[in-house]
């Protein structure tokens, strides 16, 4: 593994953010275009999670958000950011990492 020095984690800017929609990519079944209120802005997140969650469990659900990445596109979406997951793609696994209690959207991880 490769690593890194603290001064490259600082550039990453990561905060909470709280699903406001969830929708079905129409160029593929395997994309959700994901719309992240990250306190006071909306950014627009396009990620691989159809077959994880449905768009209902998505809405509303507090996540963390990487949001200094440079934008996108995935199959004709802009994407603005990448949202954090757990993943095990052998056993078929991929959960969201969400703060343990409810925070603010835009409450910074440091």
């Amino acid at each position: 593994m490769q690593e890194i020095s603290y001064s490259d984690f600082k550039k990453l800017k990561m905060c909470v953010g709280r699903v406001v929609s969830a929708t079905r990519s129409p160029r593929t079944s395997k994309l959700y275009k994901i719309e992240v209120n990250i306190g006071g802005q909306i950014i627009q997140i396009v990620s691989g999670l159809a077959e994880y969650y449905t768009a209902k469990e998505l809405v509303d659900k507090q996540i963390i958000v990487l949001t200094n990445l440079k934008p996108t596109k995935f199959s004709g979406e802009v994407s603005e950011g990448m949202l954090l997951c757990a993943e095990d793609e052998e056993k078929g696994i991929c959960v969201l990492l969400k703060p343990e209690r409810e925070v603010p959207e835009g409450t910074q991880i440091t």
